[in-house]
């Protein structure tokens, strides 16, 4: 829903682009966050929009129906920003063969490599140091689907009759969206994209498209990497939508999911802006936000119990005691509790050596997975160390790592926590984990790869 009013603060003039970012600080006493706005004047030459995964379907039925409710909208902008001079970068994931032969693909294509193209330019980015301290603000490893059961299984149905794959069936970007031949790009690879910007002297982006808690935010052409390359980089924050199930953690509606991404971009990644400082009117709404309360900006207290901790991850340093953990819910704890936690390993760290979990003496019945795969025992020290298979890890990439331990007594701390080895090398995983009270083999894995479905603040790397 979009209701018109007199364009005014933000609105293109002449060939510069005026616009009002938004981001939040931590207030002086760090007691919270206040947002903060700040007017700023692009030159739209050296501007460039990217549209991130506006697929033209999707595996969640309800996905593609919010994405469709703005996508006109997000067509009007992109004219708009043509029209003053500004660049349209088209980057539909697993596309490109339906674009082999389009003058926009070629285009990319053909522009020579940059000779200071960073190392990671290419890389999928699951966080960059100002997130490092942040607490995640949703749980999204479950996928994110919040369909009806019996939509989604129709919805499976229609896309196989079209010779889809139900889990992946994205073919070429959505046709809702124009590709301008005469001057748009078309690419899905970062060192591509990073290319183009370089070649047009591009200093400012801004960001469209889904969804803003992966794709949007992690990938090679995203937010995280746009900062890690200093370029001004925005979220227009009402032409996007995030992946969360209501049914999962803080249990809030999905818009209000949404809000909270929007919130932890604000704190921690890059400012934001809306379509109206491009198109006049009022930002979109979706008509099927019906909450009395938008632009939640923190998450919304709930009651706490110490059952609660069974119902859902939560996160926490290691080193914390039970009562810490939990609020003051559970002093000591007997019985079994679940870790989770994910690991990004450069290949040359893993190449031709042994990759191992060492095990701390408190640790007892202690099992564990890497991305699925289970940990198995090191003939060498049984005790001490879990060998990781190096099938099972996925270099250059984000990888999950869950742990189930038992405790025989009662006791008031956290499992201690683990390390990561190699021949020459090792590196600690103290700091935080998301830990889950019960006992259930499903939690062993997550059916989605780790950098879609885990948050930021539990990532850990060799440095």
């Amino acid at each position: 829903m979009v209701i018109p009013f007199p364009a005014s603060v933000g609105q293109l003039q002449g060939d510069d682009l005026k616009l009002e970012l938004r981001s939040q600080r931590q207030t002086k006493a760090d007691e919270g966050w206040e947002r903060t706005t700040e007017q700023q004047t692009w030159v739209a030459a050296e501007t460039a929009v990217i549209v991130c995964d506006v697929w033209d379907k999707h595996h969640c039925l309800n996905a593609v129906r919010r994405l469709e409710e703005f996508a006109p909208r997000m067509n009007d902008v992109l004219k708009q920003v043509r029209h003053f001079g500004a660049i349209v970068i088209h980057a539909p994931s697993d596309c490109m063969p339906a674009y082999e032969s389009h003058p926009a693909r070629h285009r990319a294509i053909s522009i020579l490599p940059d000779k200071l193209t960073p190392k990671y330019a290419a890389d999928w980015c699951s966080q960059i140091p100002t997130e490092e301290l942040a607490e995640y603000p949703i749980d999204q490893s479950d996928g994110g689907e919040d369909d009806d059961p019996a939509e989604h299984a129709t919805w499976a149905a229609e896309l196989t009759a079209l010779g889809r794959n139900p889990g992946m069936p994205w073919k070429t970007q959505s046709s809702l969206i124009e590709i301008d031949a005469d001057q748009d790009y078309i690419s899905d690879k970062g060192d591509e994209v990073w290319n183009i910007l370089q070649s047009r002297g591009i200093k400012n982006v801004i960001l469209v498209g889904v969804h803003t808690n992966m794709c949007v935010l992690g990938r090679p052409f995203g937010l995280r990497q746009m900062v890690r390359s200093a370029k001004n980089v925005v979220l227009m924050r009402d032409l996007t939508d995030c992946m969360y199930n209501p049914k999962r953690w803080p249990f809030v509606h999905h818009f209000t999911g949404n809000d909270l991404i929007v919130s932890h971009v604000e704190r921690y990644v890059c400012p934001t802006i809306t379509s109206d400082q491009i198109l006049g009117g009022r930002p979109f709404v979706s008509k099927s936000d019906v909450r009395t309360e938008r632009d939640v900006t923190t998450i919304p207290a709930a009651a706490v119990t110490a059952a609660t901790y069974q119902h859902q991850w939560t996160t926490a340093l290691l080193d914390k005691t039970w009562k810490a953990a939990t609020e003051g819910k559970i002093m000591q704890h007997g019985g079994v509790v679940w870790l989770r936690c994910t690991i990004r390993f450069p290949s040359s760290w893993i190449a031709d050596n042994v990759t191992s979990l060492g095990v701390s003496k408190q640790s007892n019945g202690l099992t564990a997975w890497m991305n699925g795969t289970p940990l198995v025992h090191a003939a060498s020290d049984v005790s001490s160390f879990l060998r990781v298979p190096q099938e099972a890890i996925v270099a250059d990439d984000i990888n999950l790592l869950v742990i189930r331990t038992e405790f025989d007594t009662q006791d008031n701390q956290l499992p201690m926590p683990q390390s990561i080895t190699n021949r020459e090398q090792s590196f600690s995983l103290n700091g935080r984990w998301q830990f889950r009270i019960g006992d259930d083999p499903v939690w062993s894995n997550i059916p989605l790869p780790a950098k879609f479905g885990i948050g930021s603040d539990v990532l850990f790397e060799p440095r």
